[in-house]
């Protein structure tokens, strides 16, 4: 019988495993969270800024000037992430034909809308991170690209100078 009473000893870590379950699980799960709140967070910027490139060539493509294109180009991209919930300012550059919108300034200026031209529109914003506020301000702010690529039709009519 001494065997039972030196298991109910002092010594015995009973009714301990649930509180170290619950500790682990809140220690383990608070960064997963945060983990999958941030990558949600990018890839629903990615996805404004993708449909804001698109949405900005269309805009430029069926435009009746360079200017005005322009114009409507930087409002449909404007209208399109604001549609998908990203916040910030789009920049907005006009690249040629087959230019990496990713890899630092694509160049800018290559818009026109010259029959069977075709050109690259790069859309870039930035997004923070979530819970991040302006204590951490752009140091944990992500920056995010969409491009398109825009072929003027072959046989658009000239809108600027119509012929009688």
């Amino acid at each position: 019988m001494a065997g039972l009473g030196a298991a109910r000893g002092p010594g015995r870590d009973e009714g301990s495993a649930m509180i170290e379950f619950v500790g682990l699980s809140i220690v383990l799960l608070i960064p997963f969270v945060y983990l999958f709140l941030s990558v949600f967070a990018v890839q629903k910027s990615a996805f404004g800024v993708t449909q804001a490139a698109r949405e900005a060539g269309r805009a430029f493509a069926t435009a009746d000037s360079e200017t005005q294109g322009a114009d409507r180009a930087r409002l449909a991209a404007e209208l399109a992430l604001r549609d998908q919930g990203v916040s910030g300012e789009p920049q907005i550059h006009f690249a040629p034909a087959g230019a990496d919108c990713g890899a630092g300034n694509p160049g800018d200026g290559a818009e026109t809308l010259e029959p069977g031209a075709s050109f690259v529109i790069c859309v870039r914003t930035v997004v923070a991170l979530p819970g991040t506020g302006a204590l951490f301000a752009g140091i944990t702010d992500v920056t995010v690209n969409g491009q398109f690529t825009v072929v003027i039709d072959q046989f658009r009519a000239n809108r600027q100078n119509p012929e009688p």
